[in-house]
């Protein structure tokens, strides 16, 4: 089965060999993703709303650059360091989904980058009637 890579524009160079996005089959794979600008710095360190907005905001890039929409999420993977985000993050997540939310999980861990307080990963299905 084919797949296509999905790369929005201003999109920085992974720090890791993956890709932003991956579609395959009309489902869109959305990997991992931090608080980073192009430079793969974090921003709103400390600010865990405004870092999960941030987030979401490079989730919808992906995929709209695949011709979806936020809408077209099923599944989303959360990762908070600390429970004490939690409702700030559930917050801004809601603004985003705010009807037919998608199914999720969320965990409490370490990321990769210390001052990075949220990671959400998605998966969406593009493309279908």
């Amino acid at each position: 089965m084919p797949k296509t890579i999905i790369t929005p524009p201003g999109t920085g160079t992974p720090i890791a060999p993956y890709s932003p996005g991956t579609l395959a089959d009309g489902v869109l794979y959305v990997s991992g993703t931090l608080p980073f600008d192009t430079n793969n710095d974090i921003v709103h360190v400390g600010d865990v709303a405004a870092q999960t907005r941030h987030v979401l905001e490079i989730i919808k890039s992906v995929v709209e650059a695949a011709g979806g929409a936020m809408t077209d999420i099923t599944f989303n993977h959360i990762f908070l360091t600390d429970w004490a985000n939690y409702p700030a993050m559930n917050a801004v997540y809601a603004e985003y989904f705010p009807q037919d939310r998608p199914a999720r999980y969320c965990i409490q861990c370490g990321l990769v980058k210390p001052d990075a307080l949220v990671e959400i990963a998605s998966i969406a299905h593009v493309g279908r009637a």
